[in-house]
């Protein structure tokens, strides 16, 4: 994706349960060493998030029943990588047979450590300690906010809902309650609304592994002999050594829980409906991964032969002399697949320049600036090239106008027409994705009601200053994935949210869209605004 939005974060955790000797997937780690496969996890789920990382172990011959070491940075860098002595030394300090793990991407908060996770909560009493990382996002995160600050007795440290949830959690336990980890995490779901994955750790040696009762996020579980791992993608449990057969998608509304080192796995609530958010396929899963049985690189490549289908129909574009080129790197196998039904074909005609950093980081002249450095086109492959340019969706596209000059002064292509393997986004998304405000989103300034005509396309594509352009209609997103519609979270390309509390803020966005002063704040900015007015 050129225009480069984010995914909130991603999830690990992996125990070494007692009594059952070393596991086979990790001959040469003993039993209290589980914890040095974290890192391990958390490369394989990188994508989800650059821009913090984490790991809280649990060892029961320590001091520290449960530590917590979390930095802004990458996994490479937070964890020292490339620096042996310090990696071992990091290992070493947090050893252990139980551990979770956290890559993070902020949709909310500063870019501090405070924020990085996972949240270490810390007690006298063991069941009262304990540490979580979260994947998503609450939709009701300010009335979870003002009902915590109500008295006038609390006091909220940081602008996030993984506090909130770190409160929620807390009320749980305290007093003299002691629910079980199943209770707990049914009485915290039920004042939630929004999306989420958790793994929880207490310094009795407990963990959990939860998925909100909609599947919104996903989370990937495997468990052989004595070795329980668990992940947001399947990927990072396959390249551990677990069999593709044993790794299977936690059910939503379902908890997996170690307590007294014996594994289980039960609903913590009846979940009836799914609403798994379809872009994990489209664009922020790693290809190799599969959700919900459903594999990643399946879904791009019939969503490339949705695109190729349409191509056929319509007719309106030469194929001589034509070829398709990718945007690196998600969608390549899209584009392969319409290259191929097409029969002409699939050229890496841009390269991704890896180092030229986040261009999510900067605004205005500065994400233009990196944005030129981000792709090198190859003129060898597109000079005087009819160009089918394949993008998995477009957002913002201030990228994308940025990319097509580049293809055509320094690539030399004679035509750019632009397929997008997506609807056009025209919603805010209020569950992990760092699109907040419908100002920002590139389609709905053009569709103001319309539906998605050969007009409208035409109007995009003068404004972007591309030859032609089309995208995919909502309908071919399900028969891609192999999913029924309603089992989607596809509020985004409709405007219609599986919570309340989603398609009330995208009330409030759609209030503020086109305010000069307002349209600029995030919803959940503008929302705390009216409720304190």
């Amino acid at each position: 994706m050129s225009d480069d939005i984010h995914h909130e974060c991603g999830v690990a955790a992996v125990y070494h349960l007692p009594g059952q000797g070393r596991s086979p997937l990790c001959p040469d780690q003993g039993p209290d060493e589980a914890s040095r496969l974290i890192p391990r996890m958390l490369l394989d789920i990188q994508n989800r998030g650059q821009l913090a990382a984490g790991i809280t172990s649990y060892h029961p011959r320590r001091s520290q029943l449960i530590d917590t070491h979390k930095e802004v940075g990458t996994v490479n860098e937070v964890f020292r990588l490339s620096h042996q002595a310090a990696y071992e030394s990091l290992m070493q300090e947090y050893s252990g047979p139980a551990a979770i793990g956290h890559v993070r991407y902020a949709t909310c908060g500063p870019d501090d450590r405070g924020y990085a996770q996972p949240f270490e909560r810390h007690h006298l009493q063991k069941h009262k300690w304990f540490s979580f990382a979260f994947n998503g996002q609450l939709a009701n995160y300010q009335e979870l906010r003002d009902r915590v600050l109500a008295d006038g007795e609390h006091h909220l440290a940081r602008e996030t809902d993984t506090e909130i949830f770190m409160h929620e959690i807390s009320r749980e336990l305290a007093g003299d309650s002691r629910p079980t980890l199943l209770e707990m995490i049914r009485n915290v779901d039920s004042r939630l609304d929004g999306a989420y994955t958790l793994a929880y750790l207490n310094a009795r040696g407990e963990m959990l592994v939860a998925r909100d009762p909609l599947g919104i996020k996903p989370l990937c579980w495997a468990k052989e002999g004595p070795l329980f791992a668990a992940a947001s993608e399947s990927v990072a449990l396959l390249n551990l050594g677990f069999k593709p057969e044993s790794i299977r998608s936690l059910t939503p509304g379902s908890a997996i829980t170690i307590v007294d080192g014996e594994f289980s796995i039960a609903p913590f609530v009846e979940s009836t409906r799914r609403a798994h958010c379809y872009f994990e396929w489209i664009y922020f899963a790693n290809v190799a991964s599969t959700l919900d049985d459903r594999s990643v690189y399946l879904s791009r490549t019939a969503l490339g032969e949705e695109l190729a289908r349409l191509e056929l129909e319509a007719g309106d574009v030469p194929l001589e002399d034509a070829v398709v080129v990718p945007v690196p790197d998600t969608s390549k196998a899209a584009a392969d697949a319409m290259a191929f039904r097409l029969g002409i074909p699939s050229r890496d005609g841009l390269i991704r320049n890896r180092y030229s950093g986040r261009t999510f980081i900067e605004s205005g002249q500065g994400r233009r600036r990196k944005a030129q450095t981000k792709y090198t086109p190859l003129r060898e492959v597109l000079e005087g090239k009819r160009i089918f340019l394949v993008e998995d969706s477009i957002v913002r596209s201030t990228t994308m106008k940025v990319l097509l000059n580049r293809l055509r002064e320094y690539g030399g292509a004679k035509e750019i027409h632009v397929r997008v393997a997506c609807p056009p986004i025209i919603a805010p998304c209020f569950y992990g994705i760092d699109m907040s405000t419908v100002d920002e989103l590139f389609a709905p300034k053009f569709l103001k009601g319309r539906g998605l005509t050969d007009e409208v396309q035409a109007e995009m594509a003068s404004v972007l200053e591309a030859d032609s352009l089309r995208y995919l209609p909502v309908e071919s997103i399900a028969r891609a994935i192999q999913l029924p519609q309603g089992d989607l979270c596809q509020a985004c390309i409709t405007g219609k949210y599986p919570t309340p509390h989603g398609q009330q803020l995208y009330q409030i966005a759609l209030k503020n869209a086109g305010d000069s002063v307002n349209g600029a704040a995030r919803t959940y900015e503008r929302q705390m605004a009216e409720t304190a007015g």
